[in-house]
């Protein structure tokens, strides 16, 4: 991992504090489901899903690679989509370069695929997608609902294990203002907060 990248992690993993009583309960019912799962053997894929699959659905699979990567969890697999696809936004790109990683586009189109960069070799891949792409998993996996718009609108997710509403504010309300930079690095940190608190409960 990225030296950067791991001190962020150290910093963020001595602040579960600031995480409500009321998340954290709803942050554990992943872990256990995460548990539970490598108790039978069973590799865990974790899909994050917002509606346009642009920015914090991408947060979410990347931080969640990444705490995994940190407590050494191993069989963890992190996808992301929505109910429609648009593009990875580029805000949210420039927060994860912030946070420490290495971004390089592979493609030329109006949806673009991305490697983001954990360390030299190791990458994830991200581009918009719906959350039932082929390159999703189509059953034993959690549905994590990471906006509440695909919340209500996703009245069914076929094949999921587990569907749970991790929701946050979106980011994408302070665009092209002065605070874009500081929202997009404060949404990023937050849910890599509270990923890092997820991976920090699997035993």
């Amino acid at each position: 991992m990225f030296i950067e990248l791991k001190n962020r992690c150290e910093v963020l993993a001595k602040n579960f504090n600031e995480i409500p009583k009321y998340r954290k309960e709803i942050l554990e019912k992943v872990s256990e489901y995460i548990q539970y799962s490598l108790a039978n053997n069973n590799q865990v894929n974790l899909n994050f899903i917002c509606t346009h699959n642009s920015r914090r659905s991408h947060l979410g699979q990347v931080w969640a690679a990444v705490a995994a990567s940190y407590y050494q969890i191993p069989n963890i697999y992190t996808f992301s989509g929505g109910t429609e696809a648009t593009r990875l936004n580029a805000n949210a790109i420039n927060a994860l370069k912030g946070a420490g990683f290495i971004i390089k586009q592979t493609t030329e189109s109006s949806n673009p695929i991305y490697h983001v960069y954990i360390d030299q070799e190791i990458y994830i891949t991200c581009f918009s997608k719906t959350y039932d792409d082929a390159s999703s998993p189509k059953k034993h996996f959690a549905a994590v609902m990471t906006c509440s718009d695909a919340e209500q609108n996703c009245p069914l997710i076929t094949g999921c294990d587990l569907r749970i509403g991790v929701t946050y504010n979106d980011p994408k309300a302070y665009d092209n203002t002065v605070l874009q930079d500081e929202k997009y690095t404060e949404r990023s940190n937050q849910i890599a907060l509270e990923c890092l608190y997820i991976f920090s409960k699997v035993l």
